[in-house]
């Protein structure tokens, strides 16, 4: 072992528009809320993930709260650097060394992110101690997180719907055949709650309350074999000004989202067509794979299904493939030649 792996630690970073997961020696260490709360008068960082979260929507005018990614890449460098730096700090191995260790990264980044977006990722990366950072496209760490065996001659279709990005990606032989990225996924889904809640209840509600919607009666269908309570939703009433609350229930979100799914499902049909024959005929016995927290979206699966008539699963804990993926392709670096250097 040489001196350099001694002072050397290997973290892999899922760089989300929505959560920030970092692995550290196998295990999930840092599953935080990607945003940044800042001081406007200094510029000055005072709170980053859970704790920015909380003050999301109830800062005054000297404080603001940020998130520095948007559709999957940096859109504020020096947050993101910030929010990094921090993240890394708070990691146990790393946490109140007196010599801050050299890092070997690899970070998941988006399939259809342009040189300059990859640029960004890395810099941000080398500005925290990074010896030697390594880029993995989302989808191929989503495909090694569910289990796939990438490196196979055999074609197996993965779809990633993460916060900022859906990503639909056919892959074989430890590469993306074809690929398509739409702007679609858990944020657009949070606004068009949101803005469903405005238009048909005259009620304006905060982005928090919106995701909470979401997450306990979202769905993609109408008509779910299991029955789910309708939700008080508290937020001002556009018409008095007053605080107001409401029922909402599973069928109108259902509603309120399938704009946005429709893009999605026609996102996955493109691919399909675009898929090599050979390759057509393996995804027609394995299936498709969904990953991403857009994944547990109830009735999704059903509804890709019946789009596309073919199985879809769901993966084992979809809101961490991708990082338990890039956590095996940092273990498998020098083995994995799909890695950008």
């Amino acid at each position: 072992m040489s001196l350099f792996d001694m002072f050397t630690q290997d973290i892999a970073i899922d760089l989300g528009t929505a959560n920030t997961l970092i692995i550290h020696n196998n295990k999930i260490v840092i599953d935080q809320p990607s945003i940044v709360a800042i001081e406007r008068s200094t510029g000055k960082p005072i709170a980053v993930g859970e704790q920015a979260k909380h003050m999301q929507g109830k800062t005054h005018e000297d404080i603001k709260t940020i998130r520095p990614l948007k559709d999957g890449v940096i859109a504020d460098f020096h947050a993101s650097e910030h929010m990094i730096k921090e993240f890394i700090k708070k990691i146990p191995g790393i946490k109140g060394r007196f010599i801050q260790p050299a890092l070997r990264i690899v970070i998941c980044i988006p399939s259809g992110i342009t040189e300059v977006e990859k640029r960004a990722v890395r810099d941000s990366a080398q500005k925290v101690n990074a010896k030697d950072v390594r880029l993995i496209y989302e989808p191929m760490a989503a495909a090694i997180g569910v289990g796939i065996d990438v490196q196979k001659p055999e074609g197996n279709m993965i779809i990633d719907i993460g916060g900022g990005t859906t990503e639909i990606a056919v892959v074989a032989l430890g590469g993306i055949v074809c690929d398509k990225s739409v702007k679609i996924a858990g944020d657009v889904f949070t606004n068009d709650i949101a803005y469903f809640l405005r238009t048909h209840h005259n009620l304006y509600i905060g982005e928090r309350t919106a995701e909470r919607v979401k997450i306990e009666v979202g769905s993609a269908v109408e008509d779910l074999d299991v029955d789910i309570d309708d939700i008080p939703v508290q937020g001002r009433d556009l018409i008095t000004g007053k605080p107001k609350e409401i029922m909402v229930g599973y069928k109108e979100i259902a509603r309120a989202l399938d704009k946005s799914i429709i893009r999605i499902e026609d996102a996955v049909m493109e691919t399909l067509s675009l898929t090599p024959p050979e390759l057509s005929a393996d995804i027609y016995k394995t299936g498709i794979y969904l990953a991403g927290g857009g994944a547990l979206l109830r009735g999704l699966a059903d509804r890709l299904h019946k789009k596309t008539g073919l199985p879809v699963f769901v993966a084992e804990d979809p809101l961490r493939a991708v990082v338990r993926g890039t956590g095996i392709a940092l273990k498998n670096m020098d083995k994995f030649n799909f890695l950008i250097k």
